[in-house]
């Protein structure tokens, strides 16, 4: 079975690693208080960690997969019997793990839903969507592209989600700030 093999456990562990560093950083110094008051809104929060479990996983998965096609480190791929098994199934894998716990509405925000819960589901959400979405050039493509001109759509999918899930984050005091630059004009006139 794949999870018996060391190789199986190497990214979820530096992925798991990097963002525990990251974590430890925050909670001991001056981000700390930082973190709390420009991200106190649980939603908010969970755009923010689903950001960084993205951005982190990305960052990892890209290194281990380009170590293992240039046969660097300790890192190969993973088979049952003759299968190769592309990290897309762990990612589907873990979003349907993920949808399952808010449908149950564990780590929501709502109702009895504990803060850390939501805290854990949002970091696993975005690296589920990192290990999907970097093989997302073989589902639509129905075939491994990953090395070939057709795997740029893999980036392309994992650029534009990124970017969505960015704009979640910061975007709503910038576009805030434009629809209030933009009707300036006619709050002058009202209170004229």
């Amino acid at each position: 079975m794949p999870w018996t093999h060391r190789s199986f456990w190497i990214a979820p562990l530096i992925i798991a690693a990097v963002l525990a560093i990251l974590a430890a950083i925050v909670a001991r110094t001056r981000l700390r208080k930082m973190y709390q008051s420009q991200l106190g809104q649980t939603r908010r929060e969970r755009l923010f960690l689903a950001s960084v479990g993205f951005f982190v996983a990305v960052a990892v998965l890209r290194g281990i997969t380009e170590a293992i096609h240039h046969g660097l480190g300790p890192f190969h791929d993973i088979d049952i019997g003759d299968r190769h098994i592309h990290h897309l199934v762990w990612g589907i894998l873990l979003l349907l793990l993920v949808g399952y716990m808010w449908l149950l509405e564990i780590g929501t925000g709502s109702g009895e839903s504990w803060r850390w819960a939501g805290r854990f589901t949002s970091l696993i959400y975005g690296v589920a969507a990192a290990l999907t979405l970097d093989e997302f050039a073989l589902w639509l493509n129905l075939k491994d592209v990953y090395w070939d001109r057709q795997g740029r759509e893999s980036l392309e999918a994992m650029g534009l989600f990124g970017a969505l899930l960015a704009i979640g984050v910061f975007g709503k005091p910038f576009f805030r700030a434009i629809v209030s630059e933009i009707t300036r004009p006619f709050h002058h006139n009202v209170r004229s």
